[in-house]
């Protein structure tokens, strides 16, 4: 591609994300005795990671929504604002949107419905309806877009990302949403902006981390396992007996047949790569996207 193209192309899509961005929307204030009784006493726990724990709420009049803890904020209340409006001004068809916050005893952020739950519930519920192929190539797809969004149109980018299973979640149309994105990164009780004290190499191995992170997702969306230990048990069972020279015999036993072999090989090449991203991150987002694009067929609705 001719080097003025490319550029114009770059710039064209930069224009065309931010549009996609903008000013905060409304944000509303919580009362924390509402976000209290709407999660049960904060006993609906939907996820609970480093991060904090997350919480299915359901408020008066049937509203459902996901509420999560902000535990690196404990001790600034500054930092724990600067978060709301960030996270207000992110705008993707696959981010959960933030509706509100709430301060208390803990310091709350308040999401979008999660009417279908969690992926890590299609995998492991049998009251829930199993996830055909089309489903789970379009939450392949869709997470990729998030990712290239968060790390190349964000300002400033955000490497503060956790994608698993047991994160993401599912609105009405099925559309995955990722719930764990933020600004601020904390060590302990450490909060820190980011890049502050992060050089290139160490930025490449974030981002590379990230990318390995959908690596295992894509192995959970074929397997229908969900991941523990950060992917370890299920990047061995993979890898282990007789599995790696069978593919066929690693896909989901709910999908029965009803999935293309083609597409299947080429979404396992895509996650092989991305796995290799930990320790050697030359696989960048954007390029993760495009692949994905280009090399697997969704349908259209």
């Amino acid at each position: 591609m001719d080097p003025m193209i490319r550029k114009l192309r770059f710039r064209l899509l930069a224009w065309l994300h931010r549009s996609r961005s903008g000013p905060i929307l409304f944000v509303k204030k919580f009362s924390y005795k509402d976000v209290k009784r709407a999660t049960d006493g904060f006993h609906r726990i939907v996820y609970s990671n480093s991060h904090g724990t997350a919480y299915k709420a359901r408020f008066e009049g049937g509203e459902v929504a996901l509420v999560k803890e902000a535990r690196a904020f404990d001790e600034g209340k500054e930092n724990f604002y600067r978060e709301v409006q960030f996270l207000g001004r992110l705008h993707h068809r696959h981010l959960l949107a933030l509706r509100g916050f709430s301060t208390g005893n803990k310091r709350l952020l308040v999401f979008d419905n999660i009417e279908n739950g969690s992926l890590k519930e299609h995998f492991n519920d049998p009251l829930k309806t199993p996830l055909n192929w089309k489903a789970r190539l379009q939450i392949a797809v869709g997470v990729a877009a998030a990712l290239e969004y968060l790390l190349l149109f964000s300002n400033p980018p955000v490497y503060h990302v956790s994608i698993n299973s047991n994160n993401i979640m599912l609105d009405e149309n099925f559309t995955a949403k990722l719930t764990d994105v933020g600004l601020l990164s904390s060590i302990g009780t450490y909060v820190k902006m980011p890049h502050s004290s992060c050089s290139e190499e160490c930025m490449g191995q974030e981002r590379g981390n990230i990318v390995f992170q959908l690596g295992v997702l894509i192995l959970e969306l074929i397997t229908g396992q969900s991941s523990e230990q950060g992917g370890t048990n299920l990047i061995q069972w993979v890898q282990g007996s007789r599995l790696s020279s069978s593919i066929d015999m690693m896909i989901d036993p709910d999908l029965g047949n009803n999935y293309d072999s083609k597409e299947l090989k080429k979404l396992l090449v895509v996650a092989r790569l991305c796995l290799k991203s930990k320790n050697n991150p030359e696989f960048p987002v954007p390029q993760v996207f495009r692949f994905l694009q280009k090399k697997v067929h969704i349908p259209r609705d």
